[in-house]
């Protein structure tokens, strides 16, 4: 294991019955690094998560976190703080209460317990919320609370299973300001998701996993290099050319729509063609297009 690599995972399987969950995984995320997962739903995300986390046992692989091989030892445990997709609160206790507990679990004790409690609370925005039931708060709330029992025992390791499903534009862009802070802080985080903007916005490198197979790994910038494939340059005529052929392509009406890897050389063309337009945009390919073009555009229910 490289001394930098937080987590190493070498061909990871998980089967259930005759569905393989996660096939022959491998990857690594470094000390401080911010590392996505974005795959549709049953891509094999929170199988994953919950291998890392010790709370399934995998057919076949290895992980190996800070050192250790063995994710259920209480020595890994204790650097792993995890926010999974299913809520892990007690709605009939408090938010405080529910700190309280999970501190409790992670060997926290008087006063470095309050004061990890105290500093979770201010960190998801819930310090006015503490002394309410659980069950009063509302989806963000939650999500919320969920995030800082996961850390309440300052982990190095995150593991944040879709922190953001369900959850207000609010509390999603708090978690995502609590995440980036947590990472400018040095702790490694793995973050699943299957919203682009939470990869592009979050994550130094991203694993495309889809069917239990990681189909690619990169920065956002190099996955849409390599598999975004050409920009569409669009336009609107203000009316019928009198010689369609110097255009770079076919019209559909007044509209034509051109692919190209050189979108600025289209442009210089269309300009010069003696064509009058009405709009004229680059359509550039990103995160989504990555996504789509890797797992396919044809809808899936799980």
């Amino acid at each position: 294991m490289r001394t930098n690599t937080m987590i190493q995972v070498e061909n990871l399987t998980k089967r259930f019955g005759d569905l393989t969950a996660v096939d022959a995984v491998s990857f690594n995320i470094e000390r401080g690094e911010s590392y996505g997962f974005l795959g549709p739903n049953g891509a094999g995300k929170s199988t994953t998560i919950n291998m890392l986390a010790g709370v399934l046992e995998p057919d076949s692989g290895e992980i190996v976190i800070n050192g250790a091989s063995d994710p259920t030892r209480s020595e890994v445990r204790r650097i792993l703080g995890i926010a999974p997709q299913a809520l892990a609160l007690y709605e009939e206790l408090n938010a405080e209460e529910n700190l309280f507990f999970f501190g409790k679990l992670y060997g926290l004790c008087g006063k470095s317990l309050k004061e990890r409690i105290e500093l979770t609370l201010d960190l998801v925005g819930l310090t006015e919320r503490r002394r309410d039931r659980v069950k009063t708060f509302s989806g963000g709330m939650q999500r919320r609370l969920n995030l800082a029992c996961g850390m309440v025992h300052d982990p190095q390791v995150l593991l944040l299973d879709e922190p953001t499903v369900g959850v207000d534009p609010q509390s999603r862009n708090l978690i995502f300001e609590k995440v980036a802070q947590l990472k400018s802080e040095g702790r490694t985080i793995l973050y699943t998701t299957h919203y682009m903007e939470e990869a592009e916005r979050l994550c130094d490198r991203v694993a495309i996993i889809d069917h239990g197979h990681i189909l690619a790994v990169d920065t956002v910038e190099n996955l849409i290099t390599a598999h975004g494939g050409p920009s569409i340059v669009k336009a609107q005529l203000a009316g019928p050319p009198a010689d369609p052929s110097v255009l770079p392509g076919e019209l559909n009406g007044l509209s034509l729509a051109v692919e190209s890897n050189e979108p600025m050389a289209v442009l210089a063309d269309l300009n010069s063609s003696g064509v009058r337009f009405v709009t004229m945009q680059i359509e550039r390919p990103n995160l989504e297009t990555v996504f789509l073009n890797l797992t396919g555009r044809k809808l899936r229910d799980q």
